[in-house]
């Protein structure tokens, strides 16, 4: 088979893990394009590039241009936040399959023009939410389907990591997390709980989010890194960040389900990467590494880990998953085994003229999130409607991933 022509968007932190480091990997694919605001990025990228699979990519500062070329099929957005939505919709409109990093919109209207586009064109975007291909959550997710919790009443999920040090010297290291931090104050990063969690509950095939409130405490804990380490630029010592240091946002779905969402990037501590599932006939808490089903007793998840694996994860650790294989050298990559299945997952609805797993409809709706939490924040708290993205569809939805990597039911 053809190698597939890939033009990566955005070779800083995750962008170059793609260009120079899974797509090389990959037997099926070429990196023949490179795009960043800063040429040494590029440069880097290329060189990068070459080393590793021996055809040098062209580069460019200009993301259409890249898009618009005859030598990219494929485009995959690993830019700032800010850019995934029009770097993203242009590919749509061009008429190429594309793949974005995580990150939350910022508007509605954000979301409603990749549903518009998709619409449009007929050509689906897939969000690279590497979580939904985790252990814990597939391995959640089956014994959901296996009815072993009863019905699911609650879900909660947390990104408890403190990345102070990454806020604080976004200048130095070009990060696009600085200027947010600053100037905004809502859940700004709630896909890696919430994509999971919403195949659990099975937001947009039969049931989805209806509305959302969300808290913010003030920024106490980053303002006061700030002003404590001498490294940090002398501006931000005093400057006033928005970005509340503990988000809590509860959102209700259609049949009744909640859902707890929290962001905790500003505070020392370790890096849990929540995931709790509450049913009338049991629990899952990643956090403790407990599980109870079937009104059973409190079991320990590595005690039945080989009875639940995921038939995914199962076939991805013997290397007998039906996409391509990846060369060993991919596993010193960090998570490159949830980043190489999610790519992986992409790729095979490619070649399968599939749906992708996680689809237009599913990014716009996880997205949302971030926008309406600004609104319920500035709000003193308020309730807030989420938009149905599939227009009522989300009743009788029949369009979805029907292959290996499939999340929904």
């Amino acid at each position: 088979m053809d190698q597939i022509k890939v033009g990566v968007i955005g070779v800083g932190a995750r962008g170059i893990c793609y260009a120079a480091g899974l797509l090389c990997w990959r037997h099926d694919t070429v990196v023949t394009y490179v795009c960043d605001l800063y040429e040494d990025r590029c440069l880097w990228a290329v060189e990068d590039v070459q080393r590793k699979n021996g055809n040098t990519p062209k580069w460019t500062f200009n993301y259409k241009e890249l898009i618009e070329s005859p030598d990219v099929e494929v485009v995959i957005v690993g830019s700032a936040w800010e850019n995934h939505v029009p770097a993203v919709a242009y590919a749509m409109e061009c008429g190429k399959p594309v793949a974005f990093e995580v990150g939350g919109a910022y508007s509605i209207d954000d979301c409603w023009k990749l549903v518009n586009t998709y619409e449009k064109t007929g050509v689906h975007c897939m969000m690279l939410e590497n979580c939904c291909y985790d252990e814990y959550e597939l391995a959640a997710l089956r014994m959901v389907r296996e009815g072993l919790f009863g019905k699911v009443v609650h879900c909660e999920g947390g990104y408890h990591h403190d990345i102070r040090d990454e806020i604080c010297e976004g200048e130095e290291r070009r990060h696009y997390r600085l200027r947010n931090y600053k100037n905004r104050n809502c859940e700004n990063y709630p896909t890696h709980s919430l994509g999971p969690i919403c195949k659990i509950l099975d937001v947009n095939r039969g049931n989805r989010m209806v509305k959302l409130t969300s808290m913010a405490s003030p920024a106490w804990g980053l303002n006061e890194y700030a002003r404590n380490h001498d490294n940090i630029p002398a501006e931000l010592q005093t400057y006033p960040f928005k970005q509340g240091d503990i988000v809590k946002t509860m959102i209700q779905c259609a049949h009744g389900e909640t859902i707890c969402l929290t962001l905790d990037t500003s505070l020392p501590g370790p890096y849990p990467r929540d995931l709790g599932i509450r049913g009338t006939k049991g629990f899952f808490d990643r956090f403790t590494n407990s599980v109870v089903i079937n009104d059973g007793d409190r079991l320990n998840y590595d005690a039945i880990r080989e009875q639940y694996l995921h038939p995914i994860r199962y076939a991805f650790e013997n290397k007998s998953a039906p996409g391509f294989s990846y060369d060993d050298t991919c596993q010193y990559q960090m998570h490159w085994d949830i980043d190489w299945l999610v790519l992986d997952a992409f790729f095979t609805s490619l070649h399968d003229n599939d749906v992708p797993p996680i689809d237009t409809y599913d990014s716009a709706a996880w997205m949302a999130i971030s926008p309406l939490s600004e609104i319920s924040i500035a709000n003193g708290s308020m309730p807030v409607d989420i938009p149905d993205f599939t227009r009522g569809l989300w009743t009788c939805r029949t369009e979805k991933n029907t292959g290996f990597y499939a999340l929904d039911k």
